[in-house]
């Protein structure tokens, strides 16, 4: 269990937002999907990715205000030139297993790259396959593919990665 009496982490968490499968078509053929991350009042967005329903984009987008217990939210939007941006999903990623891995004792963490936690898809959480976190040169990283919520359609992969500020 997370320890910290505030529920506030001194670091930062890194959104590593990689890319996006099968994401809903929002345009004639295509769309021109952006993403919208946000945790504890903090807003960011990665770039637009002209006419591709599966996008990469690569981008690292960071969070230094943390609190564990609030979880990352991620909206993806396709950009309209003349109207309102459309809606092509949403997926709500909870930040408690990685932070909980950022409080195990330095006894306790094996080698680099070994699994230090599994978090399970299901119902909830809505993940397309397991997310394992794990250490990696003293930064806690957790790997997500996420389905999205409120769409026919649509898959996106990230990763979350969080480090003590130096």
């Amino acid at each position: 269990m997370f320890r910290s009496g505030t529920g506030r982490r001194t670091g930062q968490l890194k959104v590593r937002i990689i890319r996006g499968y099968n994401l809903a078509i929002r345009d004639i053929r295509s769309s021109d999907p952006y993403v919208v991350v946000k945790h504890n009042g903090s807003k960011q967005k990665t770039q637009v990715i002209k006419n591709n329903v599966n996008p990469e984009w690569n981008e690292d987008l960071k969070f230094s205000n943390l609190s564990p217990f609030e979880a990352v939210k991620i909206t993806v939007f396709d950009k309209d030139r003349f109207s309102r941006d459309d809606s092509m999903g949403d997926a709500v990623v909870d930040i408690l297993p990685l932070m909980e891995a950022a409080e195990m004792n330095s006894d306790d963490i094996p080698e680099d790259n070994s699994i230090v936690r599994t978090v399970m898809p299901n119902g909830i959480n809505r993940l397309s396959t397991d997310s394992h976190v794990y250490w990696v040169d003293g930064k806690i990283i957790q790997d997500v593919v996420v389905r999205l919520n409120n769409v026919e359609c649509g898959e996106l992969e990230l990763q979350l990665q969080w480090a003590k500020r130096s």
